[in-house]
């Protein structure tokens, strides 16, 4: 797994065998990426079910401002760390571990923050409806935020609010692509 552009071009990253943690491969990132384009630079991002961290880290590179990485599990936490410390990235970022699925009281603290997030739960359990719906009640997204859920191919993946709208979706091989908008006034 290698960072595909911007000031960390080709640089690996740390990753973990074995099936606990599946990366988005690298040809869905840039795909992701080339459509973002000029929604990445300057903006405030947040990675859920981060895992080792390619999303927020890409991210980064590309010049986001600033990436708070959530993950429940401490075996990808680890790697996240020493990937951010490796890329020099720790005053760019936060690590907070904290199980997405209950609630992202977590997020409290960066009320109206986030123009920017990936959400890349794991397959087959359900989690982009139940991400959606806390990320909507931690009130931490700013206004017209960009929101991008990766999930199974064939899941029908809708929005659970009314200010969060469904601008795009993708397919890439297994690998499903669902882009919201986020309109706090609607």
């Amino acid at each position: 797994m290698r960072i595909i552009s911007g000031r960390y071009k080709g640089r690996r990253l740390q990753s973990l065998s074995g099936t606990a943690v599946r990366p988005t491969a690298d040809h869905v990132r840039e795909a992701l990426f080339n459509i973002l384009s000029q929604n990445v630079s300057g903006s405030c991002v947040l990675d859920l079910f981060a895992g080792t961290g390619a999303l927020g880290i890409e991210a980064l590179s590309r010049g986001a401002q600033y990436a708070v990485f959530v993950d429940t599990a401490s075996r990808p936490l680890t790697v996240l760390q020493k990937n951010l410390q490796n890329f020099g990235l720790l005053t760019q970022s936060r690590i907070i571990r904290w199980d997405i699925s209950k609630n992202l009281n977590c997020l409290k603290p960066f009320q109206n923050q986030f123009n920017l997030v990936f959400m890349d739960p794991p397959y087959q359990k359900g989690l982009v409806p139940v991400a959606l719906a806390n990320l909507m009640r931690a009130q931490c997204l700013a206004p017209g935020a960009t929101i991008v859920a990766e999930h199974e191919r064939h899941c029908d993946i809708t929005s659970p609010d009314a200010s969060l709208s469904v601008t795009d979706q993708r397919r890439y091989g297994q690998t499903g692509l669902t882009f919201f908008y986020f309109n706090p006034d609607n």
